[in-house]
């Protein structure tokens, strides 16, 4: 994962307090365990955030299975999911992230950010 702790003051919250520093993407996936979609959409999400916003990222897995209460509090209602964070507006995106082109514009990702 290419997670970064802290960041500026000034840099944007992301849900779970952590700093975000300015141009770095916030994702969270969500996932119950490790069952072969959790694995792929994991897989398939690093592949992506390299090809298209490489080092300008931050990756946070979410097992709900540790967790199952978080699913309620975090309005997840399928599994995996995938949440962009920061930029905002937040985005959900649902399933295993096979369809790259699908997942780009689900996640707002534009030319000049990739």
């Amino acid at each position: 994962m290419n997670a970064r702790e802290g960041g500026p003051p000034d840099a944007p919250a992301a849900d779970d307090g952590v700093r975000v520093p300015p141009g770095v993407w916030d994702l969270t996936l969500y996932v119950a365990g490790q069952t072969p979609k959790s694995v792929a959409a994991l897989t398939n999400l690093r592949r992506i955030c390299e090809e298209y916003l490489e080092g300008r990222y931050q990756i946070h897995v979410v097992d709900l299975l540790k967790d199952p209460g978080l699913a309620r509090a975090h309005q997840i209602v399928a599994i995996p999911t995938l949440v962009r964070g920061i930029p905002q507006p937040p985005r959900k995106i649902i399933g295993d992230l096979s369809a790259t082109e699908r997942v780009l514009v689900g996640l707002d990702v534009r030319r000049q950010d990739g």
